[in-house]
């Protein structure tokens, strides 16, 4: 009987198979509008013009898994795809906290670089570990915003109540003499407009999107030079890629090759729509100079950087690959 049944629901399940294309399910925690659910999209829609039985579905707004409960669903195949901040899972993977670490990245042409070189070599074998591989590689970047003044190199936030993204950044603010407030992107602005932040640093999509121009008088984006970056990959489960057959792997690539060109360009050009934004709203625009950054890696090097090679087993080795990328 056990043995009819197991056989019935063989049968069932390649059936329903053949009716139908396979489906692939995408996580991630923003909006339609947003360039990460672009991106995913991008892939979705070339893997369905490529006519290979496969489909993926999309679920975005975090309303298939919470922002930061995506990476181990999908390291144990109960996900198959997701648009992931890398730092969000360095509690399983210490080493992705490198990928939100001030200085590290200088613009996005050096994001580029290091997407292809052996640092992201040595990550991508942490990745594998946990049975995760990456299909498309994607930086954003962001900048600093002053309610009373412009803020380019460490000087500038001594004494200031400063909003940083993510504790690497919080240990380098600390260490030039900032107050930190720890807070979500979203509460910057109520937090600005009752006088309890002074400064915040994040992403240049989120000073539009949350209206910080309304509450600063200066802002530094991310230029030439900018501190802030942060790696935000599309992943993809291993054994559930290696399940596929060629054209349908094929399909996955071609999509993903694309996407990450897509990408590239646009987060650039939310760098410079963010100018444009605070511009016309009336906010001064400083620029960071090489000096600049140059001082800030330097504080970096003495708080961010030596807390990573602490806390990590093969930090010291991993900050190399990085910093060896020019």
């Amino acid at each position: 009987m056990k043995k009819t049944l197991l056989q019935t629901a063989a049968i069932l399940t390649l059936a329903a198979g053949a009716a139908g294309a396979e489906e692939l399910r995408l996580s991630h925690q923003w909006s339609n509008q947003d360039i990460r659910n672009q991106v995913a999209q991008m892939v979705a829609d070339e893997v369905a013009a490529a006519d290979v039985d496969l489909e993926i579905k999309i679920f975005g707004s975090q309303s298939l898994f919470k922002a930061r409960e995506q990476y181990t669903p999908l390291s144990r195949g109960q996900l198959d795809m997701t648009v992931l901040p890398l730092s969000y899972a360095g509690g399983q993977q210490p080493a992705y906290n490198l990928t939100l670490m001030p200085g590290l990245v200088k613009n996005h042409d050096h994001a580029a670089r290091l997407n292809a070189s052996p640092f992201m070599d040595a990550l991508e074998e942490k990745m594998a570990e946990d049975d995760v591989m990456v299909l498309v590689h994607g930086y954003l970047a962001g900048g600093f915003a002053g309610t009373e003044g412009c803020i380019t190199n460490p000087e500038d936030v001594a004494g200031l109540q400063t909003r940083a993204a993510g504790k690497a950044f919080e240990q380098m603010l600390a260490g030039a003499g900032a107050s930190i407030a720890s807070m979500a992107s979203s509460e910057i602005y109520n937090a600005m407009q009752t006088g309890v932040l002074d400064a915040a640093n994040t992403s240049s999509s989120s000073f539009v999107s949350y209206r910080i121009y309304e509450q600063v008088a200066c802002y530094t984006p991310a230029g030439d030079v900018a501190l802030w970056f942060m790696y935000q990959p599309m992943l993809m489960n291993k054994s559930t890629f290696e399940g596929l057959n060629e054209a349908q792997q094929a399909a996955l690539l071609a999509g993903a090759e694309k996407a990450q060109a897509f990408y590239l360009e646009e987060a650039k050009k939310e760098d410079a729509a963010s100018v444009d934004v605070f511009r016309e709203a009336g906010v001064e625009i400083a620029e960071m100079t090489q000096a600049d950054f140059d001082a800030w890696r330097a504080l970096a090097q003495q708080t961010s950087y030596a807390s990573f090679v602490e806390e990590t087993p093969d930090g010291q080795a991993l900050l190399d690959l990085a910093l060896a990328v020019d």
